[in-house]
């Protein structure tokens, strides 16, 4: 039996709701500064191959999610409409049981800026509203720098985000200098961090 394809629709983007509570918004900045370097065409065919993942949940709203740090920054561009596709259609669900259907497919990812686990009515309802983990943004600036492998688990960077958190002081996040990256590097590479999605091993000698 030919399995259905993925729905692809368009929506508004401020209508949107997320399914995390935290973005690292220095990662935010740098898309935001990426799609400042794109012209005309170059905007209009990126919104086109770029679809939003997303699930079709009570009262008919689109929960994306993935890409929450594009959808902020296309926010803050004053962009308005994106391409969705629909994974799932839980619009018939209850709203008591449609969180807790989410967790079970992992995509919900309750946990606030200091990595504790809420509950789902703290996920704000609009992308513009999601808080700044910092921890976030250097989990994703040492992916970039090949700390660690993109990895397709759900979430992921997210749980190297709280192995720093317990590492290295929220002082040092906030000063951003290259002692903190390279602190991180080292951090990344080492043992204790080999059940971490992407780990990439010891540095060679």
């Amino acid at each position: 039996m030919a399995r259905a394809r993925p729905q692809l629709i368009s929506a508004k983007l401020a209508k949107l709701h997320p399914t995390q509570v935290t973005v690292g918004l220095q990662e935010v900045a740098l898309k935001q500064a990426q799609w400042q370097q794109l012209k005309r065409k170059e905007r209009a065919a990126a919104l086109d191959n770029h679809w939003f993942p997303c699930v079709l949940g009570p009262e008919g709203r689109h929960y994306i999610v993935d890409h929450h740090h594009f959808g902020l920054a296309l926010m803050q561009e004053e962009v308005k409409t994106v391409s969705l596709v629909v994974l799932k259609d839980l619009s018939f669900v209850e709203p008591a049981s449609f969180w807790t259907i989410m967790d079970f497919h992992q995509w919900v990812h309750p946990y606030d800026a200091k990595g504790i686990r809420r509950g789902y009515d703290k996920v704000p309802e609009r992308i513009s509203d999601l808080q700044d983990d910092p921890y976030r943004s250097l989990a994703g600036a040492l992916r970039r720098a090949g700390g660690f492998a993109k990895d397709v688990t759900p979430f992921s960077e997210f749980l190297w985000a709280d192995f720093f958190r317990t590492r290295i002081a929220a002082t040092e996040i906030s000063a951003r200098s290259e002692q903190v990256q390279e602190t991180a590097l080292k951090l990344a590479r080492s043992q204790a961090a080999r059940y971490l999605p992407g780990w990439s091993g010891p540095i060679d000698a």
